[in-house]
């Protein structure tokens, strides 16, 4: 069974910074593209940032400048450094990856969640 466990959220003042990591363990073949996505109660979830198996970026424009996202293909892990935090960054964080598992079949995956409270 795979899993995406994440961790690194937390309570931080505007203009700090948090890096939040997700990291994905069990029966996997290949990794392909990784994400991060964020939900405040009441309002769908929104794509903040995604990495393409061979490094190829993109972000949500509230985000660009701000965060950085990478990974590391060895340990199946991405990574989400934010920096210039805003208030309005506060949410529910969720990494997301689609895999290729056992009996080579591809599907989505998704993290619990972790939470990250910006305070103005």
């Amino acid at each position: 069974q795979v899993q995406l466990v994440e961790s690194g959220g937390g309570l931080v003042q505007a203009g700090g910074s948090l890096r939040l990591s997700c990291a994905a363990s069990g029966i996997i073949f290949r990794v392909n593209a990784m994400g991060w996505y964020r939900q405040v109660p009441g309002k769908q979830r929104e794509l903040v940032a995604v990495i393409s198996s061979g490094g190829n970026t993109n972000y949500a424009d509230s985000v660009k400048g701000r965060f950085t996202i990478s990974r590391d293909n060895a340990k199946n892990t991405v990574y989400l450094q934010m920096d210039s935090l805003k208030p309005e960054d506060t949410a529910g964080y969720y990494c997301n990856a689609e895999i290729i598992g056992s009996g080579l079949t591809r599907r989505d995956y998704w993290g619990q969640g972790t939470q990250v409270t910006v305070s103005s």
